[in-house]
């Protein structure tokens, strides 16, 4: 019995410990996910919470307001930073986190859908495929579906969609003022509606060009980009967390942190040293408790930065292309490299990428904006990046003969020429996604 009774005390310890961990880690993880203005939120709501933390912001540097980068700022502009940011503005990942916590229960499918909000952009699209998702969470087809599904059932109505015709349905599906068959006519017309090939539409649907140029007035009134609420062009300021410097005289890259507008933590010595001298034990107890979440929340910003540094360093390692030749080329390059390079898990890599940016003398870019995918050629063993090949696509219709623009397949065979070597169904999908038309409606008779 006595056995027994002590057993079961030590296994009440060690799940209490347990618990403690899992806290703090989804706390740690919440830091390293957030972008700067989410951060500043969060360690707000900690002050607020706690007497002992301080939070405050740095100044930005002089060399990012004189940058063109930042030219929304004037000369004469203060560096008050934090009254900078709109007192009622949510971000979209805020909201959507909230969402998903208050009206979903905490199951695995609830975690697919905290991932893959993670990939949804400022217009509310969601960036990642369903194939990505399922090899990096190690989950089936469905399951990513059903989380996605989830997702796409919270507001703004049409976030997540994949697609603008899939965002088009969500908003249509969920209004009762949509005209008759309009969610039919996205799901099975979406390009022949766009092309006013409605003859087509009339003859399989049975409606009349009446009710199709209704349903075709009321898409015209949807939201392309459903989140575009949640951000304003005018009002937006990048602060990046990384400094990269080029000296292309000896090729060599610097990558460096920056606290340029970013939040600090600091402990409120004089409040701790004139509670502490009450001699109370409660108070002593309680003090001690904030003080320990002090050094922890400073711990993990100092954690998140290394993180952040070392993700970047990897990354400017793998396309110093990028940086050292004009045309900043990139080579594909997956999160999975990354992560294994670093020994980090790709849900780390994913969070330590999204919302955070770096800066050169040529431009500010995302860091998740640098993993690429590419293609794998027939006849050899090189692959190329998808953004070159659409690259190159692109200034082959820009170079092409307006009068006789260029199809596909002739496309096709000018790539050959370059040793690229996709299908005509793979160049088709690539202009689309550039939003080049096909070479029928690119066709001018003024040549």
């Amino acid at each position: 019995m006595k056995f027994t009774q002590n057993f079961r005390q030590g296994q009440a310890q060690v799940q209490t410990q347990k618990l403690a961990m899992t806290q703090q880690l989804q706390q740690s993880i919440k830091m390293l996910q957030f972008g700067t203005d989410d951060l500043l939120s969060f360690l707000n709501d900690k002050m607020l919470e706690n007497p002992l933390i301080d939070v405050s912001v740095s100044d930005m540097d002089t060399q990012y307001l004189e940058s063109s980068h930042y030219n929304k700022l004037q000369d004469n502009d203060t560096t008050d930073w934090i009254n900078q940011i709109p007192e009622n503005e949510q971000s979209l990942f805020h909201y959507l986190i909230e969402q998903i916590h208050l009206n979903y229960r905490d199951t695995p499918l609830r975690k697919i859908s905290l991932f893959l909000i993670e990939f949804i952009d400022t217009n509310g699209y969601l960036t990642i495929s369903i194939e990505e998702a399922m090899a990096i969470n190690r989950v089936s087809y469905i399951e990513v579906l059903d989380a996605l599904t989830l997702i796409q059932m919270l507001e703004p109505a049409g976030v997540g969609a994949r697609n603008l015709q899939e965002c088009l349905m969500l908003q249509t599906e969920r209004d009762d003022e949509a005209p008759n068959q309009a969610y039919l006519v996205l799901e099975e017309y979406f390009d022949d509606l766009a092309n006013r090939k409605w003859q087509r539409i009339e003859k399989k649907l049975g409606l009349s060009l009446k009710e199709i140029q209704e349903i075709f007035d009321y898409i015209q009134k949807l939201h392309p980009n459903p989140a575009a609420i949640f951000s304003s062009d005018e009002d937006s300021l990048i602060y990046p967390d990384l400094v990269v410097k080029v000296d292309k005289e000896t090729d060599t890259i610097t990558i460096s942190s920056t606290k340029a507008g970013k939040p600090e933590v600091n402990f409120q010595s004089n409040y701790f040293e004139r509670m502490s001298r009450q001699g109370d034990k409660e108070v002593e107890k309680y003090l001690n408790e904030k003080k320990a979440e002090y050094e922890w929340l400073k711990k993990s910003l100092e954690q998140r930065g290394d993180t952040i540094l070392r993700v970047g360093k990897e990354i400017v390692k793998r396309q110093s292309n990028f940086f050292l030749k004009d045309s900043h080329p990139l080579k594909p390059m997956k999160l999975k490299e990354i992560a294994n390079d670093l020994s980090l898990h790709e849900s780390t890599i994913s969070r330590a990428v999204n919302g955070k940016y770096l800066t050169t003398e040529f431009g500010v870019f995302e860091l998740r904006s640098f993993f690429t995918t590419g293609l794998e050629q027939k006849n050899s063993s090189d692959v190329i990046a998808t953004s070159d090949i659409k690259e190159t696509i692109k200034e082959l219709i820009e170079d092409e003969n307006k009068a006789k623009p260029l199809s596909d397949q002739k496309l096709v065979d000018l790539l050959k020429e370059k040793n690229i070597d996709i299908s005509r169904r793979t160049v088709a999908k690539y202009r689309e996604e550039l939003g080049i038309q096909s070479s029928t409606k690119r066709k001018r008779f003024d040549y």
